[in-house]
């Protein structure tokens, strides 16, 4: 089984608008509600792929309630623990550029944390745990490091999308699987990337600190994958950007629909590309008529 965890899930307001004019009465020609954050996205691309999952997390409030029902309407499986605050919600303003207003999302009592543990211990071997997003200021940095050490003893393949020291705390239990972007890779050690040496040169520095598997993203430039021995890069299809929020959680979801299937990375990798692209050409996360659609114009390169 697929788990997802989303620490700090929203539900996304969505607002078409042809200009904004700051300071001024704007109306939307068009709106919609998703459920948001990058565990939920992955469990919702993996659907959309015909790949059971479990969403974890946590939700509170009349927003929690409505982002569960959307989920189990959509036949996604979840697990969450609830809270007396409500789930964030966050506002995306589409137009002539993509502006992002995200909220804080609430305290989680150490009660229920424990509560979370529990959920994490029932795991089994061959499991996959998805920890993705980042991790509220109100929680320990560690929390990700936390729960691979309890999971430490069983053979569970834990794939790690966050930023920052929340993912640089995870590299030494040898995560499966982490997906840094080029800006994130910067951030990391604080460097300026040129080319795709760089990418190669810091992806393997990740390795070297006990990463398995690298996939550093380029938005439209394509993507780059480390794994064992072999450096791989893909260049991204062609088509109208659309939608730049859940690019990335669509690439981890299209990895895993693979892979879970023939252990083949690098196959698995040529799902990834076209399901992240296949998201960014569209309105909402990638169906899997569009990924496929895209997957015989992912010519696989490798590099070393």
């Amino acid at each position: 089984m697929i788990y997802t965890v989303t620490f700090n899930p929203a539900i996304d307001y969505n607002l078409e608008i042809d200009k904004i004019n700051f300071g001024e009465t704007n109306r939307a020609k068009d709106t919609y509600i998703y459920p948001g954050g990058k565990g939920i996205n992955i469990s919702r691309v993996l659907y959309n792929l015909e790949v059971e999952s479990t969403a974890l997390g946590f939700i509170g409030g009349f927003t929690g309630k409505y982002l569960e029902e959307y989920l189990k309407k959509s036949d996604i499986n979840t697990d969450f623990i609830y809270l007396d605050e409500p789930t964030r919600i966050n506002v995306k303003l589409k137009s002539e550029i993509e502006t992002e207003i995200n909220a804080i999302g609430p305290d989680i009592p150490d009660e229920k944390i424990e509560e979370f543990y529990k959920k994490i211990d029932k795991l089994k071997d061959g499991d996959f745990l998805i920890l993705a997003g980042n991790i509220q200021s109100s929680l320990r940095r560690d929390m990700y490091f936390t729960i691979q050490e309890r999971c430490s003893e069983k053979n569970i393949n834990i794939i790690v999308d966050t930023t920052g020291e929340s993912l640089e705390k995870t590299l030494s239990n040898n995560p499966f699987l982490i997906k840094p972007n080029k800006k994130e890779l910067e951030e990391i050690f604080n460097i300026e990337i040129k080319d795709n040496e760089d990418i190669i040169k810091y992806g393997q520095k990740l390795q070297r600190r006990g990463a398995e598997n690298v996939i550093v993203s380029m938005g439209g430039d394509g993507a780059i994958l480390l794994s064992e021995n072999e450096v791989h890069f893909v260049k991204s299809p062609k088509g109208i950007l659309k939608n730049s929020v859940g690019s990335g959680d669509s690439m981890i979801a299209g990895f895993l629909s693979s892979y879970t299937k023939t252990k083949d990375v690098l196959n698995s990798f040529r799902w990834a590309v076209a399901a992240g692209s296949a998201t960014a050409f569209s309105s909402d996360l990638a169906k899997k008529e569009e990924v496929e659609q895209l997957l015989d114009n992912i010519v696989i390169e490798r590099l070393k």
